[in-house]
């Protein structure tokens, strides 16, 4: 009986942590969360590319802010002159 005891404990002991080491989950560690270990090998998903410039909007806006400035002067030198 004792011989049986030690091999179970044996097979548990080396069992449980190859176990545990391939279930694929999250974990979290000192507020970090780490990637399951099958991060590598999961499917990816599509973003599609956007603007290389990534302030193009603001870009715009500022452009059309001048303009209605330099509008803006032009009419108050008009009126001026």
């Amino acid at each position: 009986m004792p011989r049986n005891r030690i091999a179970l404990s044996l097979v548990v002991t080396l069992m449980c942590p190859l176990m545990f080491s391939a279930v694929g989950c999250q974990t979290t560690v000192g507020g970090q969360t780490l990637p399951s270990p099958t991060y590598l090998s999961d499917d990816v998903q599509y973003f599609p590319a956007g603007p290389e410039f990534k302030l193009s909007n603001q870009v715009q806006a500022m452009e059309e802010y001048k303009l209605e400035r330099e509008k803006l002067r032009a009419g108050l030198d008009d009126d001026a002159q």
